[in-house]
């Protein structure tokens, strides 16, 4: 057989004829945006935290999206406090901060890096100009977190809410919410002696019985003719969450895959129900742009990790919208990336090392393409046989380059996995707006356990 003729060059034909070279013109999406139609959950991925190019781009198309598309909002794999803090900004509501970097300062845990960093900040400014330029009559974007990290902040909020609303209702929640306080705010602490029996009884109970009488009564608010939705919107969503993360917690130290069930479901359960929300509000069924790392967008049925029992977000999305939903992955071969070496470790720069042989990165490197879009659903990659299962690479906060192949792939079939992806072949870290290492509040870290 000749060199030309070899079943390995003729899947890196294969796909440099299928794929759309992406060369930093605004006209380079547009098969994208042909392939992403009506869909009203556009998921963007990335293969790692802290890839600059990964940012950007995720950047430009949602900006088309919002432009284009009339999406309503941006909803991210971050905790919904500190994100909603970014949400007020970008709307321009009241009290909300004088910058993006301000904005971002709500990020204050390990890996604070992964939302204030420079990208973000560009991010963010732009989010703000788009909705000052929209007349009184349009719905402003919104920011959105979907994360579950925030047990003890989202006690907080809803507290700050009902003392504003309802004083005797508050003085009831204290008293509830304070099953956590033998635990200084360190919600491991909480899972660790839940798990071994070192608790009478677990806070489980009435963090339920708060949420149920929360939404009832800003039911009575809304009944009332009380305009103020996004509001008790917020609120309850915190107090859902805080129902959530106490589960989450309990079930830290039972297995991964169960409390990686858990956090996936309530990010899907919080875009589900942001989209009820704005549907509400605006009138019309809400679009919304998801950022979350490959690992949570991806459907997790076409990975190792799934065929394990993990589910994620993005197999939710499918399963619950099925063409609504567009899941968009994120590949690089080398380059640099901010990472940690540690839990709780400062932001550092390390060098990716090349894709490993028999990997998606080091086939699409071996196109000579540098950067390209490959549509994956309905075309014939589907079906290849070199190309339905390989090595995927997946760089959370943690980076551990001397344990490459066990600490960071694992096997799965990108085209069930994804309806297109991106290759950018040599990417670098992308800027923290600080290296510092963070401080220390006893919630449980940005992606913990997993890293993504």
């Amino acid at each position: 057989m000749s060199v030309s003729a070899s079943p390995g060059n003729a899947l890196r034909n294969t796909i440099k004829s299928s794929a759309q070279p992406l060369s930093g013109y605004p006209h380079d999406y547009d098969a994208l945006f042909d392939m992403i139609d009506d869909a009203r959950f556009v998921m963007l991925g990335e293969a790692t935290h802290g890839t600059h190019e990964f940012y950007r781009e995720r950047a430009f198309i949602t900006q088309r999206l919002i432009e284009e598309k009339g999406f309503h909002g941006v909803a991210v794999e971050a905790d919904w406090p500190d994100a909603y803090r970014i949400n007020r900004y970008v709307r321009g509501m009241a009290g909300s901060d004088a910058s993006p970097s301000e904005a971002l300062s709500g990020f204050r845990r390990f890996p604070a890096w992964m939302w204030r960093n420079a990208d973000m900040v560009r991010f963010v400014d732009w989010l703000r100009h788009h909705n000052e330029s929209l007349g009184i009559a349009q719905r402003q974007v919104g920011f959105y977190g979907l994360d579950l990290y925030s047990l003890f902040t989202s006690i907080d909020e809803v507290l700050n809410y009902l003392d504003h609303n309802d004083q005797e209702a508050a003085r009831i929640a204290r008293e509830r919410y304070a099953c956590f306080d033998h635990f200084h705010e360190d919600s491991q602490l909480y899972g660790y002696m839940t798990r071994y029996g070192l608790l009478r009884d677990t806070c489980e109970k009435v963090v339920g019985l708060q949420l149920r009488e929360l939404q009832e009564r800003i039911r009575r608010f809304q009944d009332d003719g009380d305009p103020a939705s996004d509001e008790h919107f917020y609120a309850e969503q915190n107090a859902r969450l805080i129902v959530n993360a106490e589960q989450y917690y309990r079930s830290m130290f039972e297995s991964r895959i169960s409390s990686w069930n858990l956090r996936d479901r309530h990010m899907a359960e919080t875009l589900d129900a942001l989209a009820a929300h704005l549907t509400k509000a605006n009138g019309e069924p809400a679009k919304l742009v998801v950022w979350a790392h490959n690992s949570h967008i991806g459907d997790a049925r076409a990975t190792e990790l799934g065929w394990q029992g993990e589910w994620t977000v993005g197999q939710l999305a499918r399963q619950s919208h099925g063409r609504d939903a567009f899941l968009l992955g994120f590949t690089t071969y080398c380059g640099t990336v901010t990472a940690a070496s540690r839990w709780d470790g400062p932001a550092e720069l390390k060098h990716i090392q090349p894709g490993l042989p028999g990997s998606y990165e080091r086939l699409f490197h071996d196109t000579g393409m540098p950067q390209f879009l490959l549509p994956l659903r309905g075309s014939v990659l589907e079906s290849h046989p070199e190309f339905v299962q390989k090595l995927e690479r997946a760089i959370g906060v943690i980076y551990l380059p001397q344990t490459e192949r066990q600490s960071h792939y694992f096997d799965a079939s990108l085209p069930m996995q994804f309806d297109a992806v991106i290759h950018i072949d040599d990417t670098r870290a992308l800027v923290p707006l600080e290296r510092v290492a963070p401080r220390q509040d006893g919630e449980a870290p940005e992606t913990f356990p997993a890293g993504v």
